[in-house]
This record gives structure tokens, C-alpha cells and sequence, in this order.
């Protein structure tokens, strides 16, 4: 069984997620178990306090060294421990599917100013960022991370093709879905998605996402590497545009 284990002073906000969806699912089939540890448990102020005025002066709080230590005591299992910081590299598709290879993880999670320098070069094997924005706190960065790879293991989802053809899983966006009814405000559903026929639908649908890809995320193009069919699925899909712009 998989284990994730996260340090926080906010340990409802992680309890309150496991009760839903997919990660939910993965717990009561014990496919993984999840450790919610309190760092102010692990506190030496009689106030429960964690934090402390930075040296150098400066606004804002420090998180201490003690405490995240002594709660990463209290892991029996040897851990790989991320925390969620800007100074990370940039999350993607790629790094959720190494980490599924984990099997005991644990996700820092930093509040205030951060934590004490000595925390990130002594008990941290890795930094990880969402992105180029900042926000409150770790939990819900480490919440993410839990989702992404707890979609990915083995037995958790219902339809496992359905999480390999999701975006970024190839370096590209996913292609159009519809449903019921046909027709809705005069927008029709593609025809060939009626057809029946499987070979033109996994043409259409792999046109779909290569010139989705190339219209809203162009950088991602950069690391696939196209075949003649997709090189020759992606003309058509841009001049299909230029034709529909040019009405």
C-alpha cells in the first residue's frame, strides 16, 4: 500500500478532500493510505507555537526547523519529501507519473514566510511549484499532487484509458467530447463521431487534439514528435481554420 503523508498546521483542509472522488475510492480499496500529521503536535512552546520572527528583520513569520524534524521522526517508513514552494520546478504530467513509482511520500506543507532555510537543505529531497503564482499555503498544491498521482495507480479508476487519453498525458490537449442530445442552440455534434465508423473517429479525434494543441498551447508541440499522419492531420486542421476565419 502507497503511503502519503502530509505536515501541516491545517490538517482539516486535507481531511475534509479525502472524503471525495478518486482518492476517496483508492483509500477504502486500500490502494493507499494517508498519514495527516499536525506539526503543532511536535511544538516545544507551551502556546503550540511553530514559528518565530525572521532574522535580519522583515515581515512575516518563519516556519522552525525543530518540529518539522521531529514530525518527520515520527514517519517509520523511510519517505521521499517534496515541499510545494515557488522556488520548485514547475509541475507537469511528466513528474506526476515519476512520482507513482514512489511508495512513501510526504508533502511539506508551508505556511507564513516558509520554512527555516535549514529545513529546505537538510529534510527536503525535492521543491515542487504549481506554477508562477503564489498562494497561502501548501496544502492545496500537495492536494493536487495527491490527486494527480493517485489517478494514475493501478485499479483506481474505472476506465483506465480514459486517464491515458487525458491531456498532457502525450504532450498534447485532449480532443472535443460530446454527449446527448445531437443538437443543442443549432451547435451539432460533429458528424463523423456518428458514423460508426472507429477508424475516421480516431482520425478525427487525434486531428482534434494535435491542432487544439498547436492553436492554444503551441510550446507543447515542441516535445512531440509528430509522424507524417500527424504532420499531414495538423495542415489539414490549420487550413480547416483559416477556411472557417476567412467566412
Amino acid at each position: 500500500m502507497r503511503t502519503f503523508n502530509f505536515i501541516t498546521i491545517f490538517p482539516d483542509l486535507i481531511n475534509n478532500f479525502l472524503k471525495y472522488g478518486l482518492v476517496n475510492r483508492a483509500i477504502e480499496k486500500k490502494i493507499i493510505e494517508i498519514n495527516t500529521i499536525y506539526l503543532r503536535d511536535f511544538s516545544d512552546d507551551s502556546n503550540l507555537r511553530i514559528d518565530d520572527k525572521s532574522y535580519g528583520g522583515g515581515p512575516g513569520m518563519v516556519m522552525r526547523y525543530k518540529p518539522v524534524e521531529d514530525a518527520l521522526k515520527s514517519i517509520t517508513r523511510k519517505s521521499y519529501v517534496i515541499y510545494l514552494s515557488p522556488h520548485g520546478s514547475k509541475l507537469d504530467q511528466h513528474k506526476i507519473s515519476e512520482l507513482t513509482k514512489v511508495q512513501n511520500l510526504t508533502f511539506l506543507c508551508g505556511r507564513y514566510e516558509g520554512y527555516d532555510q535549514r529545513v529546505v537543505d537538510d529534510l527536503v529531497d525535492e521543491q515542487i511549484s504549481l506554477g508562477d503564482y503564489v498562494i497561502s499555503g501548501g496544502e492545496l498544491p500537495s492536494l493536487i499532487l495527491l490527486e494527480g498521482i493517485t489517478r494514475l495507480l493501478p485499479n483506481v479508476a474505472n476506465d483506465l484509458d480514459s486517464i491515458l487519453n487525458d491531456s498532457f498525458t502525450d504532450n498534447l490537449l485532449d480532443y472535443p467530447h460530446y454527449t446527448r442530445p445531437e443538437s443543442i442552440n443549432g451547435h451539432e455534434v460533429p458528424d463523423v463521431l456518428l458514423s460508426g465508423n472507429h477508424n475516421e473517429i480516431a482520425k478525427w479525434r487525434r486531428k482534434q487534439s494535435l491542432g487544439i494543441t498547436w492553436k492554444n498551447r503551441p510550446d507543447l508541440l515542441k516535445n512531440v514528435k509528430l509522424s507524417i499522419e500527424d504532420d499531414k492531420l495538423l495542415k489539414e486542421y490549420i487550413n480547416e481554420s483559416k477556411e472557417n476565419e476567412n467566412k
